[in-house]
């Protein structure tokens, strides 16, 4: 196998900005924004815009009623008279 051709793996927070839910994981992602964690350590920071605390599937508040409609809209353009 050959050395030094993988990236460096270690530990990062990646913070959600649309809801401030951070959670603490391993990349090879790195940032030179820091912050502390609650184990006292410093960790590099990856903001990004959405995760499962914010989208709208994993929070419940998808909206499903735009499929019925989108069918409705084609019976009546292009459905038999």
């Amino acid at each position: 196998m050959q050395a030094d051709i993988h990236p460096e793996y270690n530990q990062v927070i990646f913070q959600d900005l649309a809801s401030d839910f951070k959670i603490l994981t391993r990349s090879t992602m790195s940032s030179k924004e820091t912050a502390k964690w609650e184990d006292g350590n410093e960790y590099p920071v990856i903001k990004i815009d959405i995760s499962s605390a914010s989208h709208p599937f994993y929070t419940g508040k998808q909206n499903t009623n735009t499929t019925a409609g989108a069918i409705d809209k084609f019976n009546n353009r292009y459905g038999r008279k």
